[in-house]
């Protein structure tokens, strides 16, 4: 057994080093390579109790102390340079990962799974350090190697909890701030490439990738009035309009080299323009740390770590303390579809395929050159599901956005033939992913019932956003790509063709109340030669930016929560690049500032009135005017609150001509307003309208009662409300 600790292939070293009973009394071993001489001293008393000799050049020390009972000691190493150093011994402490966490990690339940694996800065009989643990049944050896020790596996290797795979270790005197790996060799004896802390809360500024040890428990929050309140601004009764952002490229410092933000400049500079644009959410796109940028954050290493790009954890708590004290929801994109396959990952961790399936049929995505979960593993799911909760716990987080659901779901998902494992009915459902998707909702829900969970899921799944005990997947809400993608390719057709494809506008009121829909004009559809939102407006300039401004009203007057990416806002000429900072000098330009403006209103009328909001997932909630006026490529319909007295009208003129004498069908007699306008000249339009409002003819059109006279303005919508009686 010395020699494998040598060696650094002892998988007991707890057996080996520290005190233990000899015939002639107690015996105390150690392996310290640096260290010239070694003397035990009573760290009660503070006495020399004995010197020990080296009995392996190598630095492994060992000797009697000439006593029978166990006592606190501590190690006086001489470093043969007449220097000297006092240390406690990590060999003399008891384990740090009891007896109830092991059988609930095998068993795959453990909700505080973080608070237990991982580094964590602690006390153990009286004496200040960092417990370290982690998760390696397949691995021969596993040491913790850091600043610390000089990156030396022989130093402090790690005690196996064999019934459940679990390494862990305390090691006294290390503080906040250490740098750590692990070092782990495979059964075959074998040294794999160093591997960050699958729970580290903190890394390295990449592309360094260290862990790195953090506290995480004497953060003082100060937004329990948010946390209170929070449920009614999640609920499908609310107002969601949510901001995408990548914190990297939103803003930047040219004065100082064109720098990202931090996180607290973030949060001042952010949150103050997402409060004056109006929006009532941000989601952010992934911030768990990850090495490779252009990954946009979808390739991450560092699933409990934020990334260092922006500043430490607690200064993106910070951000979030922020954003809620401006009433503002803080969504993230969670990434537990697949994983990078980077050396100091998850991948092979243990030197087999321990977090991911072992057949590349099952465990690879092709498409992204990533590795992909096995759900069926209890462990990997408890991995997975206590990170979820970990962010609405320690950060407080009140959204996950769960990214490319669609490939969790299908085990063909973009394979061939051939190239996929059918489940054990034989189908291309994943059964394990199912389960495991549905039980991270219900202990989100059932944790945290007052915030939300969305999926980007883009096939026709049943029930993504119904819950789990009526046979849902239990997401709060689903991306609705089907809308996006068909009125996306209506709005980049040019006005005179477009009654060929009126249905594009129409076909997804078929199914809007089918789930909980979020409207998403993301990140996706501003890269990869796609253009910009702007950029797919077809006509000359002005028509450009008008199609956009009555685009974003059919948006947000249509049924369904908001979702806008950065710069779509003030209509970004440009796709979207992860490197450099939107361009915000484009606001200097009235057209630019003038799709600002409008988005500002159509997220205070959004807010404002219930009828665009109360029902948005409701099919109470719409009901249409006119779904047929394809040859003038008009568009019609009716939004509703609870109160049915309360509704609001919308109609949109996608074509270039002024519609003189337009009548339209109204429920209701009375003064209709004018709410909004995308003509408008504030935002940059020709100013045509109805200078305020109209008066509801009693004349029936449309099936409807009564009727409005209307002059409808070129490439443009109005939102009339009827004034109270």
């Amino acid at each position: 057994m010395i020699a494998a600790v040598i060696r650094a292939e002892c998988n007991d070293p707890f057996g080996v080093l520290g005190l233990h009973e000899d015939s002639g009394g107690l015996v105390l071993r150690c392996m310290l390579p640096s260290a010239a001489a070694v003397s035990v001293i009573d760290a009660e008393t503070g006495e020399l109790v004995a010197q020990l000799p080296r009995i392996h050049p190598d630095g492994f020390f060992a000797g009697p102390i000439g006593r029978s009972e166990r006592f606190p000691y501590r190690l006086r190493i001489e470093d043969g340079l007449g220097g000297s150093r006092l240390i406690d011994d990590p060999y003399r402490f008891p384990p740090v990962v009891g007896e109830l966490d092991r059988y609930l990690l095998g068993e795959g339940t453990h909700r505080l799974l973080y608070g237990r694996l991982g580094a964590h800065v602690t006390t153990l009989e009286g004496i200040a350090g960092v417990a370290f643990a982690v998760w390696a049944p397949n691995a021969k050896r596993v040491s913790v190697i850091g600043d610390f020790n000089q990156w030396d596996g022989r130093l402090h290797s790690m005690r196996l909890h064999p019934g459940c795979g679990v390494w862990e270790i305390f090691i006294p005197g290390i503080t906040q701030g250490s740098l750590y790996k692990f070092e782990i060799k495979g059964a075959d004896g074998k040294l794999l490439p160093a591997k960050t802390d699958p729970f580290g809360f903190a890394a390295e500024l990449p592309p360094k990738t260290a862990s790195v040890v953090y506290d995480l428990k004497d953060y003082d929050w100060n937004d329990a009035a948010w946390l209170e309140k929070r449920s009614s601004a999640m609920a499908r009764e609310a107002a969601i309009s949510i901001y995408e952002v990548h914190l990297g490229s939103w803003r930047r410092k040219p004065e100082e080299g064109f720098r990202p933000l931090n996180y607290r400049e973030l949060a001042v500079e952010l949150g103050g323009y997402v409060q004056e644009m109006g929006f009532t959410h941000i989601e952010l796109l992934p911030i768990h740390e990850h090495p490779f940028t252009g990954s946009w954050g979808y390739q991450p290493i560092g699933l409990y770590a934020p990334t260092s790009r922006f500043g430490t954890p607690d200064d993106f708590r910070w951000f979030i303390e922020y954003m809620h004290e401006l009433g503002i929801g803080v969504i993230i994109d969670w990434v537990a579809g697949h994983f990078p396959t980077d050396a100091h990952g998850l991948f092979r961790f243990d030197g087999t395929h321990l977090y991911e399936h072992a057949d590349p049929r099952q465990g690879f995505h092709k498409d992204w050159n990533t590795a992909i979960f096995n759900y069926g593993r209890n462990e990997v799911a408890n991995y997975l599901y206590a990170n979820a909760l970990f962010w609405l716990d320690e950060y407080h987080v009140d959204g996950l956005r769960v990214d490319a659901v669609a490939s969790m779901l299908y085990l063909d998902y973009s394979r061939q033939p051939g190239e996929w494992v059918p489940n054990r009915f034989g189908g291309n459902e994943n059964l394990e992913a199912i389960e495991f998707i549905r039980r991270v909702n219900q202990v989100v829900y059932g944790d945290h019932p007052g915030v939300m969970t969305v999926a980007e899921e883009s096939t026709a799944w049943p029930m993504v956003s119904r819950p789990v005990h009526l046979g849902g997947l239990g997401f709060g809400y689903k991306w609705n790509m089907g809308w996006m993608h068909d009125t996306l390719r209506y709005m980049s057709k040019e006005p005179i063709h477009r009654r060929y494809h009126h249905d594009d506008l129409t076909f997804g009121l078929l199914y809007a109340f089918q789930e909980n829909f979020v409207l998403p004009l993301s990140h996706d559809e501003v890269v990869h030669g796609k253009r910009s939102i702007l950029g797919r407006m077809p006509g000359d300039r002005w028509q450009r930016f008008a199609n956009l401004r009555a685009y974003y009203a059919f948006m947000f007057a249509h049924p369904g929560k908001k979702l806008l990416f950065m710069g779509c806002e003030f209509g970004q000429e440009r796709e979207w690049n992860v490197d450099e900072s939107l361009d915000w000098h484009l606001l200097e330009d009235p057209f630019h500032d003038g799709i600002r403006r409008c988005v500002g209103d159509l997220n205070r009328l959004y807010r404002e009135l219930p009828s665009l909001h109360q029902l948005d997932c409701d099919g109470r909630g719409f009901a249409w005017i006119d779904c047929n006026d394809r040859d003038n490529s008009v568009i019609s319909w009716l939004r509703k609150a609870v109160d049915p007295k309360d509704f609001a009208v919308v109609v949109i003129n996608f074509t270039p001509v002024v519609r003189e004498f337009y009548r339209l069908g109204v429920p209701a007699a009375g003064w209709y307003q004018e709410v909004l306008n995308t003509d408008s000249k504030i935002y940059g339009g020709s100013d045509v309208g109805l200078g305020g409002g109209c008066q509801a003819e009693p004349i029936p059109w449309h099936g409807l009662p009564y009727s409005l006279p209307l002059r409808l303005p070129p490439l443009a919508a109005l939102i009339l409300r009827p004034e109270p009686q």
